[in-house]
């Protein structure tokens, strides 16, 4: 991605009198500072590097104080024009609101700069009209799941910092250095055009700006006045207004009075606002408020109104930026409330009247209108008019909950409404807790859970689920469960001997949410995952979510696997609460994608017999006691040695399950040839300080250099922290001749780009670098199997793509055990369908790879 592309993605330049800019020159040492008063009052700093300004926006402004840290986050390279803009951005754009210029000068580095900045603490001098002397700016160490990347602006001790409570340059100067007026003088000023509501014209009857009552702003902030809305009516703020709930479909309506949401896997929540004082209520009418700490509900205090409503969904996001109810529970359990994010998408009720009645498009732009923009804690959602199937297509290839797609012209109706429709990525509901299964490995914690559904009154059995726990949800469940035990059966008919085995029976209060993949025959789930406690609806009103219409099948039936598993609830991913059931599960579901890459070759196992905590090792023979499923094979130049393990079909692989493999390494060539690989793998792995759009790069670049040779290429995630190109052979060449060349395709990029790339494994030259590693490439030596899971917190597993999703929304690790069925159903092809028919032979005599 260019340097400007993500600036220019968040503005509509036919809208805003910002610069579009282009990369200026590399020698440059400007810098800048704007004030800037959009939502909230901060200052932009910026510094002149590579031809752009790099930036940050510290939200309290710079300090002369030494000991003074202040935090700066940083956002998008902006174009070097970009420092001279004074003036109005319109409302409703990005970053709406007022600039100044309040400093600018000249920067010095001192060191070097490029090192500096991905290390993450450039130290520097400046000279401008305000600012003088030596600076600091430090990377902060991100939080799990963090999206922005913070820093600290800090003032370096020198003749020109001043002692605490001596600084009051931000009162004292508060001029713009270009122009000599101040913040209000330049707000004034018409705003231009807003790509909402076209040209902005001054109105001679405008009312006043109204501001918020319970919290005086910094300024007078403009809220939409629903007094001339249609069908909006004068009335007092209702104590709750029960909510819209969509009614399940197999696929998003069609036509042009719909639009679409992506549908958020967390809490339904009304914010209720009054005079100042907030209330989160459940889609129930329960006060929740302090349940999720502090931070929703002061965001939601700081909106410019004085009576509202509110409809929208609390939620964790997860290191995928996607929403994940597990992580909500976790983070709940955990008494943490530092990732809670609230998504608001309906505006019921504002300044004294009531909007149900006004279109659902009037009322999501209303709000829009109020909710600051970024990424806050309190964030819109917004919504898309493209064909529902298409955006559900998307959203299922990215492994998201699904869509909600909600008429245009809709007013809002309590209840069960089909002008609110829900497509769903995966089968997912709630279902009544019934009794449990202790754990058989962990003592005063679940094993599974014994679920049921009302049918005509009367709770009717669907099976158990068994994964999804993490260790301290398992533990609390026991703890709470062994409370509501009884002796009697909640169940509307006597369970079968395999139903009963081994349950205890609960009085059915609780409510868990949890994806399956399907139905049984015989009315069971079929590979059931736990994702968190419902509380938020009663037990009772808890049936069967049936879609509208019939899901098509859109692929085979999983083979069924006959290997037992002992132990199936241990718990291999602690966090994630996957367990050995829940690994097999997930294999089975992709085996017909995996077999092509494991089968049929020597594999090198990480095994993990107490799961990612415990002790983990790798093992390349055949070991005392081996699975019967797993097959021993001897290496033909190594045959007094050990046997290599292989294996020929699925129970082959729920073998190694069973055997606590965590991730599966194969051989780059088959039991068929052990000396002519069928297959290269250059491991793209970034040393410390490389941002992810580096490693696309450094794919393409290898891609290209691949393809130059006459190979044809293929990509995937590592489930680690880099990617892998990945070329199928024809097995010709043997594996010195393969080595050689991935040797020198290695070199040629390290040596055309060495500030970029490196060749050698050495870890001192690699800090700020992609190491190309391409000695997976000889014989004996092992790369992670497409598909398979990795022993790190996560859970993620190494995912091929298709190269057109290569993009900063799917890192290295963004593809799970919970998420990938999703994706998988959702591909309308395997990107790599056709890595077989695309191999080629290596044609070692030439060169071209150096190109």
């Amino acid at each position: 991605m260019a340097a400007l592309d993500v600036y220019r993605q968040k503005r509509d330049f036919k809208t805003t009198a910002e610069p579009k800019g282009r990369k200026g020159r590399k020698s440059g040492n400007s810098f800048v500072i704007q004030k800037h008063d959009a939502t909230r009052l901060h200052y932009d700093f910026r510094l002149e590097m590579d031809g752009v300004l790099k930036s940050w926006a510290v939200t309290r402004g710079p300090s002369l104080v030494a000991s003074e840290k202040r935090l700066a986050v940083h956002v998008e390279d902006h174009p070097l024009a970009y420092g001279d803009f004074e003036g109005t951005i319109p409302k409703g754009e990005y970053g709406g609101g007022t600039v100044i210029v309040w400093d600018r000068g000249t920067w010095q580095p001192l060191g070097d700069t490029r090192k500096a900045y991905a290390k993450g603490h450039l130290e520097f001098e400046l000279d401008g009209e305000k600012l003088h002397g030596r600076w600091h700016l430090v990377r902060m160490q991100g939080k799990p799941g963090e999206k922005r990347e913070n820093w600290l602006l800090i003032k370096g001790d020198d003749e020109f910092s001043v002692p605490e409570g001596a600084d009051d340059l931000l009162e004292r100067r508060t001029e713009s250095v270009k122009t000599g007026r101040e913040i209000d003088d330049v707000a004034g000023e018409a705003p231009g055009w807003s790509s909402k509501t076209g040209r902005i014209r001054k109105s001679a009857k405008a009312k006043p700006a109204k501001v918020a009552k319970a919290k005086p702003a910094s300024r007078a902030v403009e809220v939409p006045d629903p007094s001339e809305l249609k069908g909006a009516r004068k009335a007092k703020l209702s104590d709750f207004l029960p909510p819209t709930l969509a009614t399940l479909a197999a696929t998003p309506p069609a036509g042009e009075r719909w639009l679409h949401e992506i549908k958020f896997d967390g809490y339904r929540l009304e914010a209720r606002i009054e005079a100042g004082r907030v209330r989160l209520l459940t889609r129930s009418g329960l006060d929740w408020t302090k349940k999720f700490g502090k931070d929703v509900p002061s965001a939601l205090r700081d909106l410019p109104v004085g009576t509202a409503i509110i409809d929208g969904e609390l939620v964790v996001e997860t290191g995928s930026g996607a929403s994940d109810f597990s992580a909500l529970q976790a983070d709940l359990s955990d008494g943490r409330d530092d990732r809670f994010v609230f998504y608001v998408f309906d505006l019921l009720h504002l300044d004294g009247y009531d909007l149900t009645r006004v279109p659902l498009e009037v009322r999501k732009s209303l709000l829009a209108k109020l909710v600051p923009e970024g990424e806050g804690t309190l964030r819109y959602s917004g919504h898309f008019d493209e064909n529902g199937a298409l955006v559900l297509r998307h959203a299922c290839r990215l492994s998201l909950e699904g869509v909600v797609s909600k008429l245009r012209d809709a007013p809002y109706r309590a209840g069960r409404s089909k002008s609110w429709i829900k497509s769903k990525c995966s089968a997912r509901q709630e279902f009544v807790v019934g009794g449990f299964v202790p754990s058989t490995v962990t003592r005063q914690a679940i094993g599974s859970l014994v679920l049921g559904l009302y049918k005509n009154g009367k709770l009717e059995p669907v099976g158990r689920v068994g994964t999804g726990f993490s260790a301290s949800v398992a533990a609390d469940l026991f703890k709470r469960l062994n409370r509501m035990r009884t002796d009697e059966s909640p169940f509307g008919r006597q369970l079968t001997a395999d139903e009963a085995r081994q349950a205890r029976y609960v009085r059915p209060q609780l409510v868990a949410e949890v994806e399956f993949r399907a139905w049984t025959a015989d009315g069971h789930l079929r590979h059931a995952s736990f994702r968190g406690l419902r509380e938020d609806k009663p037990a009772t009103e808890v049936v069967a979510e049936v879609p509208r219409a019939k899901t098509s099948p859109k692929a085979e039936k999983p083979p069924r696997r006959t290997v037992r598993l002992t132990h199936p609830d241990r718990v291999y991913w602690p966090a994630e609460g996957v367990t050995k059931e829940g690994l097999a599960d997930y294999y089975t579901e992709v085996w017909r994608y995996i077999a092509p890459h494991i089968v049929g070759r020597p594999l090198a196992l990480l095994r993990a017999p107490s799961g990612i905590d415990g002790q983990t090792f790798f093992q390349k023979h055949a070991w005392k006691g081996i699975n019967a499923n797993i097959v021993e094979v001897q290496d033909p130049a190594e045959k007094d040695d050990e046997p290599y393990v292989a294996i020929n079909d699925l129970d082959g692989l729920i073998g190694l399950v069973q055997s606590a493999t965590l991730e599966i390494h194969p051989w780059g060539s088959t039991l068929a040839d052990w000396e002519r690989p069928d297959r290269i793998i250059m491991d793209l792995d970034p040393g410390d300080g490389v941002e992810w759009p580096a490693i696309i790069e450094a794919a393409e670049e290898t891609r290209k250099r691949l393809e130059a040779a006459g190979l044809n290429t293929f990509v995937k995630t590592s489930g680690g922290k880099g990617l892998h190109v990945v070329a199928p052979l024809k097995p010709s060449a043997r594996w010195p001749a393969v080595k050689a060349f991935c040797n020198d395709v290695a070199d040629a990029m390290a040596k055309d780009s060495p500030d970029k790339y490196v060749s050698t494994i050495t870890k001192s030259k690699r800090h700020g670098k992609i190491l190309i590693d391409y000695l997976r490439n000889q014989r004996g030596m092992t790369a992670v199997a497409p598909y398979s899971t990795r022993a790190r917190p996560g859970a993620a597993v190494s995912m091929p793509l298709a190269w057109s999703e290569l993009s900063p929304d799917i890192g290295p690790a963004y593809f799970t055990v919970e998420n990938t069925p999703a994706r998988l159903q959702a591909l309308d092809a395997d990107p790599w369908a056709e890595f077989k028919t695309a191999a080629e032979p290596l044609e070692t005599g030439k060169s071209k790879a150096k190109s």
